[in-house]
């Protein structure tokens, strides 16, 4: 059972506490579950979010510090107010009720001799480990393959059955039309905080190398070829295809299904829509959408 006291490490600076202080809480559940004993929160888009409060079954709730003067009547509730409800909550549950994992080398993972893996991680079983580096802090889960010449940094979380660093797709038809393969000497580098789901394939670099940059997120079911840069910020979402050479910038959102045809530059915080096809350049701070995918202009 946990108290107030064990949710303060991971409160802003902010936030002001209402109600009850001795109250306890031992789980986090959906809305349609919670009890007494769920530690609760109000998502900022919810409607009718007074109400909800009221009549909330969860003795701890965590809201938006805007309505702190909108509610007298608590019923023995504590009132947890911040300004962001969703972010204090994820940081609670992380910290307090999802399992850590043990930093280690599996037995059955397979690592290269010249590995350099820094001791402060964790490889899992059936993980196979070329001449490669990994950071401290970072989480290889099953089955995962990391060829030769690939650099992740700290912090890095890639989840089970990915493949990093094999040869991308690029190939050159001869005078008797016969495809010759373009060699792929470079590497692949993901920086910190990135996180990789599951059954995604990072190609690496022709001549040059394939980079992942700072707290970049992609999800499962991603490829992403050679020489492609993806900026700091930037989430990928399922089963979306980034081709050759294409670099995208900082704080983008690509959503499930876009494929990005090869050379392109897409710029920072941009947004592309479901299943759209990108044919052409996007500037910065543009949304677009569409099969091909054009610039989306919100009517007034």
């Amino acid at each position: 059972m946990y108290k107030l006291k064990d949710i303060k490490p991971y409160l802003d600076e902010n936030a002001i506490l209402k109600g009850n202080k001795n109250v306890k809480f031992n789980n986090i559940q959906t809305s349609k579950n919670v009890n007494q004993y769920t530690l609760d929160w109000v998502n900022p888009i919810k409607k009718n979010k007074i109400t909800y409060i009221k009549n909330s079954n969860a003795n701890v709730i965590i809201c938006e510090a805007d309505h702190y003067n909108e509610i007298e009547e608590i019923n023995n509730k504590c009132l947890i107010f911040v300004e962001n409800p969703k972010i204090t909550f994820l940081r609670i549950a992380n910290g307090l009720f999802t399992s850590q994992i043990k930093f280690g080398v599996h037995p059955k993972a397979i690592i290269h001799s010249e590995a350099n893996i820094n001791s402060d991680c964790y490889i899992g079983p059936n993980v196979i480990i070329g001449k490669s580096k990994i950071g401290t802090n970072s989480i290889i889960h099953s089955n995962c393959n990391i060829h030769d010449n690939v650099t992740i940094g700290d912090n890095v979380i890639i989840h089970s059955n990915t493949t990093i660093g094999t040869d991308g797709f690029g190939y050159q038809r001869n005078d008797s039309g016969v495809f010759e393969k373009f060699p792929h000497i470079g590497g692949v580098i993901i920086e910190d905080d990135v996180e990789v789901g599951s059954n995604t394939c990072i190609d690496r670099g022709a001549l040059g190398d394939t980079v992942i940059k700072s707290g970049a997120k992609i999800d499962n079911l991603v490829h992403i070829a050679h020489n492609v840069v993806i900026g700091s910020n930037t989430a990928v979402i399922a089963n979306s295809m980034i081709a050759g050479s294409v670099v995208i910038g900082n704080n983008c959102w690509i959503s499930p299904s876009v494929s990005i045809r090869d050379q392109l530059t897409i710029g920072n915080n941009v947004m592309i829509g479901m299943s759209s096809l990108v044919t052409k350049n996007i500037p910065d701070n543009e949304t677009w959408i569409g099969f091909p995918a054009r610039k989306f202009n919100k009517q007034k």
